[in-house]
Order: structure tokens, then sequence, then C-alpha cells
């Protein structure tokens, strides 16, 4: 553990001696959070602190408080009635009322008390919250996408390796076991000659009602929209279903569900997905309301491997249908000369049938096992081992997101240095890898 984590402990550990009011101790000391009551000695407990506890944070905090080497002691939200309900929930699930509620995330990151920052805000807040964890000297639990441009992640990817902090990217699929062994079939060679990846994930949507209406009391519309450009609220510009197809606040689907199908390609696309490519595509925009982002896209990237990478969605060739037997609309598909593997959510298929029974040995490229992707975080901050999405590979798998969607925005035929991480003799497409941040917000 870093010295401010033992310092804490060290801490801890004198408070038990001492009145739960005593002047100076932050929160009340539970007997939980002394060991009592089946808990983990606070000495052994990792405290998390949750930023952003809408849908998708409440989902991973509850993972969160399912694990008993971990504390939930700091939930943030600028929805008063979401922070509200956190806060309730986690107090209810410790029997305590030690876990504090913020407005503003700064005040989180000021807290020496804290070892991991779960940050689960809408996406154009994503790196700010993480950057500002990681330099508070912080590990981060960060939900999918990354960043709104490529220099966003590139600011995140430093922050992280020059501040030493455990990170988990939250491409959850990483930690389930079909995922890992179609990627370790594709890596081993057990498809022969890997010529193909076809990638299809669920689209965006249309629509949202676009007349400006009073901001809701229960809403601080300021800190909502932080870095995006200020624009009159709505009643759908901040709904859960709706702002992550403005690209003001979201790439949309693009990247907010394509990232999933993406990232197992890259996982197990080993070398052949590191080489220069050409990426284009197109694209269907919405014609109503204030969703932005592209409904539905094709793109086609040819790497100087050989290998061609299919990204396509919400809607797939039917002949993908039929080849893999499969219905949802999600989906990793490696094809090589002698066989194919597909997987999603729903469960793993191929051909031949028996690469399914495949048994690797010793000398075979194996990929980190997890069974659970905030365990397989807790367990990294223990030992600062890397994580099963670590940023590095988090970084890959949202710059094919990224390229795509310049290339389908561009409807032109783009090359990517992925070394360099530009565009080759395209300015235009360049000046897409990073966008402004309202003031006082930068990287």
């Amino acid at each position: 553990m870093n010295e401010r984590t033992t310092n804490r402990r060290k801490f801890l550990r004198q408070a038990a001696g001492v009145a739960a009011g005593a002047v100076g101790f932050p929160y009340v000391i539970s007997s939980s959070a002394l060991g009592g009551a089946g808990g983990v000695a606070a000495g052994e407990r990792i405290t998390v602190g949750c930023v952003g506890v809408g849908p998708q944070g409440s989902g991973v905090m509850g993972n969160f408080l399912r694990q008993k080497d971990a504390r939930v002691v700091a939930v943030c939200d600028v929805k008063s009635h979401v922070l509200k309900a956190a806060q309730e929930r986690v107090n209810k699930h410790y029997q305590s009322t030690g876990c504090k509620a913020y407005k503003d995330f700064r005040e989180v990151m000021a807290r020496d008390d804290i070892d991991v920052i779960l940050a689960a805000p809408p996406d154009h807040w994503h790196v700010l919250i993480a950057l500002a964890a990681v330099k508070s000297g912080k590990d981060v639990y960060l939900e999918k996408p990354m960043g709104l441009s490529l220099a966003q992640d590139q600011a995140l990817r430093t922050a992280v390796h020059r501040n030493g902090r455990v990170f988990q990217f939250g491409t959850q699929q990483r930690s389930g076991r079909n995922f890992r062994f179609a990627c370790e079939l594709a890596l081993n060679g057990r498809l022969g000659d890997l010529h193909t990846i076809n990638v299809w994930s669920p689209g965006s949507s249309q629509g949202g009602d676009p007349t400006p209406v009073p901001v809701p009391e229960w809403l601080d519309y300021e800190r909502w929209l932080g870095p995006a450009p200020h624009m009159p609220y709505t009643k759908d510009r901040c709904s859960n279903k709706l702002w992550w197809f403005i690209s003001d606040y979201a790439l949309g689907f693009i990247a907010g569900w394509g990232i999933h199908p993406i990232d197992i390609a890259f996982w197990g696309g080993g070398k052949k997905v590191t080489t220069p490519l050409t990426v284009e595509g197109k694209g269907k925009w919405p014609t109503k309301g204030v969703a932005d982002t592209a409904m539905d896209w094709n793109v086609v990237m040819k790497y100087d491997s050989g290998l061609t990478m299919n990204f396509t969605g919400p809607q797939f060739p039917d002949e993908w249908r039929r080849r893999y037997g499969r219905t949802t609309g999600h989906g990793t598909a490696f094809e090589g000369t002698e066989g194919w593997v597909h997987v999603d959510r729903s469960g793993i298929n191929a051909h031949p049938k028996e690469l399914l029974q495949t048994e690797f040995g010793s000398s075979d490229v194996r990929l980190p096992e997890s069974g659970n992707h905030v365990r397989n975080l807790l367990d990294c901050v223990k030992t600062r081992a890397k994580t099963v999405a670590h940023i590095d590979d988090a970084v890959q798998g949202d710059i094919l997101c990224h390229i795509s969607d310049i290339a389908i925005r561009l409807e032109q035929k783009l090359k990517w240095d992925p070394k360099a991480e530009h565009f080759i003799d395209n300015d235009a497409a360049n000046r897409r890898l990073a966008r402004p941040m309202r003031s006082p917000w930068t990287l």
C-alpha cells in the first residue's frame, strides 16, 4: 500500500481507543469499521468514493458494497434525489451513518482517507474526474467510454503512469470467461491465420424535446454541464436515455456501447491490431430532436498486417447471423483460415465445434483471469499489479471508437499511425483528436 493509505490505517487503529465523537475524526466509527459485525478490520479495508451514482454508477457501486474488504465512504452526484438515494442505500447496507454525500467531486478528492474512486458520471466528465482522482493519489475504476477526444485519453494515461495509480476501465466483458477463451483461441492460432474480426453493437437513438424549460430544483445544471458548452436546459438534455446521444456529452453508442465488443476485438487481435491501418465508413445521423450522434454506422478498418476489422451497429449482415447462429445486438467474431469463434454476453459459438473443447498448455498465450471486475481492481489495489482492463489497453480500445467516429463524420478514407497516434496527412481529421473545454475546466 502507498504511504497515504498506511498512515490512514494507522490512524484508524489508534482511533479505536478514542470515543467516536472525538474532535478531528472525520466520521463515526461503527463496529464494522473496526472489524466487528463480520466486517474486515479497517487496516485491511479499501475505502471507496463514488462519483456519479445514477443507473450505471449505482450498479457498479452495488458491486463494491458486496466486497467485504471494501467500504464505500462517500457518494457524489449533482442530482439531489439521486445523491440522497445513494447515501441512504450505502448507510442502510452498513447499518451506519458513515457515508458522506457531496455535490462537488473536488471535495471527495480532497479527502485523504479514500483509496479508490469509482467514476461513473456522464461521459464528458469521465476524464476530468479520473484525472483529479489519480492526481490526488487515488486508484480509479472508470466507467466506459473514456474521453470525448483522444487528447483526453492521452492525458489520463500519462497521469495514471506518472502517479503510479491502479486503473480499471469499465469494459467488464474482460472479466467474463467466454470472452477470454475466445481471445485465447485467436491469439494461439487455433483459428489458423486470423484474417477478419467482425464487431457489432446497438446503435444510437434520435429525438428529445429541444424546448428550453426552467432547470429543476433537484439539478445543479452548471455542475452537470461542467466542461461542455453552455446550452439552455431542456427536459431531455440531461436524461439518462438521451445525453448518451448528444455530441457535447458523448460519442453516442459507437463508443458508449461499441467499446465493449471492440475492446474484445483488440484484446484477441494481438499484434495484428497494432500495425498502421486505414479506416473508412458511413453513418446515419439524427434528423430531429437534441440527439446528434451516429444512429448506425458501417466502418471498415484494414491493417497493414492483413487483418480486416468490420465494425457496425445496430444492424449487422444476415450472413453473420446465419454463420454465427446468434441474434443478439452485440458481439465479436474472430475468423481465421481454419475456423471462427463468436462471443457475446449470451454465450459462445465456434466452427468447428471442437474448438470449444480446446485446452491450453503452458506454452500458450494466456490472458489474465478475472471473475469479477470490481474484485479484480481491489486485488490489484493491494498488489499494485495491472488490472485486467488497464489504462494502456483501455486507451487503445477507445482509439478504435474515436477513429471510427471521425471517419464517418468526414466520410473519408483515413490512414492511422498507431505509434504516433495521429492520422497521416490529414489535418482535418487530426483536428478532431482534441476538443476545447469550457472555462475554467482544462486537462
